[in-house]
């Protein structure tokens, strides 16, 4: 049995040091690098900055269903007959985490039109229905963004039916 197969052969070192990285090698994987965690911090701050987005654009669409809702339950005469019954305008707020928490720094509130006007129309039942839009307005980062829903209630309409 022939002992040396199993040790291992040392190989001379070199002493011009061929087996490292030169230091622009190494300068340009940095560089690289750099580029590579810059562009993973983009991507997330981005996708955060949507996710923000969309948070708010669904709260600012429950807001406005909520209001719809609200006036889907009023009679003809609420609507049309009683200026000043639906308020004009409303807030409504943004939690950032918990709603039952105090609210934090990224809170904020939802700030809202009513508006009830005649329908746009000019048919014989025209005084028989109402137009009424319900406008949302919120400040996000530096630019205010809206959304807006508008509907006809008429005068008989479903909301005779609801006891």
């Amino acid at each position: 049995m022939n002992i040396n197969r199993f040790i291992p052969k040392c190989r001379p070192v070199s002493s011009a040091g061929g087996e490292a990285f030169s230091l622009v090698e190494v300068m340009i994987a940095v560089g690289v690098m750099g580029i590579m965690i810059t562009g993973l911090y983009a991507g997330f701050a981005f996708a955060f900055a949507q996710i923000r987005r969309a948070q708010e654009n669904v709260r600012a669409t429950q807001v406005i269903e909520e209001r719809m809702e609200l006036v889907r339950l009023l009679t003809w005469d609420q609507v049309a007959n009683l200026p000043g019954y639906i308020p004009a305008t409303f807030t409504a707020p943004f939690f950032v985490d918990d709603p039952t928490n105090a609210p934090s720094a990224g809170s904020f509130d939802y700030s809202g039109t009513v508006v009830v006007a005649d329908a746009p129309i000019t048919e014989s039942y025209s005084n028989n229905l109402k137009m009424i839009t319900i406008q949302v307005n919120w400040l996000s980062g530096n630019r205010t963004r809206s959304r807006q829903m508008t509907t006809f209630v008429s005068q008989y309409g479903i909301q005779n039916y609801v006891y």
